[in-house]
């Protein structure tokens, strides 16, 4: 599996890339007042209608790249554009058309599943809201409980009703945490399935957070690997397989998170793949 990109006609100007990171970094301070690197000066693309894996270990750095590719975070330094636009200078101008999904993130525990993909309709400016409500509560099987309050929802409910969120506003862009945590075998493989289809559909670019290898696999035309804050690895999962002489990504991902530090802090494996 290759890397998409989209072909571009000849005369024409190269169209921007979905993300583009140079030079990304968050340091967070601590209480005896040093300071804590997340990430560490990473730059990476995504190509527009492409699905990217995001991988690492329990902070490897992912979520602070996400939240620093959403707006939520200041970076300490570098530059994050995102569908062509400066987020540090004209993020409102692009956050329309991008969205994020985790089973992390609670929603209003009172509020029904309904209500709330109500208000976040709202929110992102949209017209009929419920036929669109509707049209994803059908989608994603979410009729059963549409009208539950969400705090009492079981945790692959959750999940669903998250993506549900993350889908309203038909996002170019769709940043993914742990999209099938909690969710059983059949449930997650559909999900996957529909998030193929959209993909296909739309021409939305997605980015994906996800441990669960075999999903990378499936979905993912290239892959960056994270450890310490750094991108370590990056490229196509095929091609990944080949440098480490592995069968499954798992076995790449185990070979990334046990490598000594050295290795790591030289770059010896981000070098590899350039």
């Amino acid at each position: 599996m290759t890397e998409r990109t989209i072909p571009q006609q000849p005369g024409t100007p190269a169209i921007a890339p979905a993300i583009r990171a140079e030079g990304l970094t968050k340091r967070f301070p601590t209480p005896d007042g040093r300071d804590v690197t997340a990430v560490d000066a990473i730059g990476f693309t995504v190509p527009r209608g492409s699905v990217t894996g995001l991988l690492g270990g329990n902070g490897a750095g992912k979520t602070t790249t996400i939240s620093m590719l959403l707006g939520l975070l200041l970076p300490t330094a570098g530059t994050v554009e995102i569908l062509g636009v400066d987020m540090a200078r004209h993020r409102h101008a692009v956050l329309p058309r991008m969205n994020f999904s985790s089973p992390y993130v609670e929603l209003p525990h009172r509020l029904t599943v309904r209500e709330n993909l109500t208000v976040y309709a709202h929110l992102y400016g949209l017209t009929c809201v419920k036929k669109r409500v509707q049209e994803l509560a059908e989608h994603l099987d979410l009729s059963r409980f549409l009208d539950r309050p969400s705090g009492g929802l079981s945790a692959g409910q959750k999940t669903r009703v998250a993506l549900a969120k993350a889908l309203l506003n038909d996002p170019e862009l769709l940043l993914l945490d742990e999209p099938t945590a909690s969710l059983d075998p059949d449930t997650a493989d559909w999900i996957r399935t529909y998030l193929e289809r959209y993909r296909l559909r739309t021409g939305a670019t997605i980015l994906l957070a996800s441990h669960n290898m075999l999903e990378v696999e499936r979905l993912c035309d290239s892959v960056l690997m994270m450890r310490q804050g750094r991108i370590v690895d990056r490229g196509a999962p095929s091609a990944l397989l080949a440098r480490y002489g592995r069968q499954t990504l798992e076995e790449v991902f185990l070979d990334i998170a046990r490598a000594s530090d050295d290795r790591i802090l030289t770059g010896e494996t981000a070098d590899a793949a350039e």
